[in-house]
């Protein structure tokens, strides 16, 4: 066991010294899970904390990837040792990424001081999985600032990022067909920053004008609550971007950096960083009561009733609470 603790501690040393092999290695560590991913993060967690973590997401189509790309160059173009984490959906063959190749941001293949890595949801609800904070855990001790995590862009379930990250960019672009699309999501109260990418292309106005429209309507409510709370007030920007050749990126980097500035001077960000905090608690203990209750269930339980429910002749409710109830009996 001595031996094995000095094996993780040497390699959390690597990783706080930035060392590229060993911080792929962790990162593979801690998405597979286990024991010694979590006695690697044990060590890594006081070097934690230093990193600003900016979550992108919004429907499939709207150029997220092009756009993560696009920041990721700003970012370096500034000076900036940047993480990426892009959450891919899962395939259902080999638990892996599907899109795990990042073609569009190959461009920053050999640069040191860029770390992409393509994540699987594995079927977690909104996209992001106990591996995914983990993984930001990895970049953040390894010196990566800012961290980009980019979900997998489902639809209404995209909102486990705004816990995750400390500033929140909601994608859309013109011409899907529906200029409330950003109310049905819930996005209203997601997001930091909103982007209008693709703005050259025809309705670019439109939208723009629909979602200051939508933010006017929830202004004064909003305003109304951050009184009462005492909560110090964040007005939402709207930035348009042409990812595809970088227009209006380096502006986006200012209303991220800028927001990073309003929670360090509100102290917002202690608020943020204890909800992060339990927000990860709570992930990894649905996970660890998933995993006990299914190991607990006697062998071919679960499919015996899965079949019962199937034929009609149990409804779910009553089949999962006699599955409760003989497990480890």
């Amino acid at each position: 066991m001595a031996e094995l603790v000095g094996v993780w501690k040497d390699l959390a040393e690597r990783v706080r010294r930035g060392e590229r092999r060993a911080v792929a290695r962790a990162l593979t560590m801690v998405e597979t899970g286990g024991p010694d991913a979590q006695a690697l993060l044990g060590w890594l967690h006081p070097a934690t904390g230093g990193a600003h973590i900016v979550g992108i997401t919004g429907a499939p189509g709207t150029g997220k990837s092009t756009l993560v790309n696009a920041l990721a160059a700003e970012y370096r173009r500034r000076g900036r040792k940047v993480g990426v984490i892009a959450v891919d959906p899962t395939s259902p063959y080999t638990g892996g990424a599907i899109l795990g190749d990042r073609i569009r941001m190959q461009g920053h293949h050999g640069d040191a001081n860029v770390f992409i890595r393509s994540m699987a949801t594995r079927g977690h609800l909104g996209g992001l999985a106990v591996a995914t904070t983990d993984a930001v855990r990895v970049m953040d001790a390894a010196g990566f600032d800012p961290i980009l995590v980019e979900t997998v862009g489902a639809g209404q379930s995209e909102v486990d990022i705004a816990d995750a990250a400390h500033t929140t960019l909601v994608v859309l672009v013109p011409g899907l067909g529906d200029d409330i699309q950003a109310i049905k999501a819930g996005i209203l109260e997601i997001a930091d920053v909103f982007v209008v990418n693709k703005a050259d292309l025809p309705g670019a106005d439109q939208a723009v004008a629909a979602l200051r429209g939508m933010l006017m309507l929830g202004a004064r409510e909003r305003a109304r609550w951050q009184r009462e709370a005492g909560a110090p007030t964040w007005t939402l920007p709207i930035q348009e971007t042409v990812a595809a050749d970088r227009r209006g990126v380096a502006d986006l980097v200012d209303r991220v950096q800028e927001h990073a500035a309003f929670l360090d001077a509100s102290g917002l960000r202690a608020a943020i960083e204890r909800e992060r905090a339990e927000y990860q608690l709570r992930d990894i203990l649905r996970a660890w009561l998933l995993r006990d209750l299914l190991a607990g269930l006697t062998d071919g339980g679960l499919t015996r009733a899965a079949e019962a429910v199937a034929e009609r002749d149990i409804d779910p409710y009553t089949a999962a609470t006699q599955l409760m109830a003989t497990r480890d009996t």
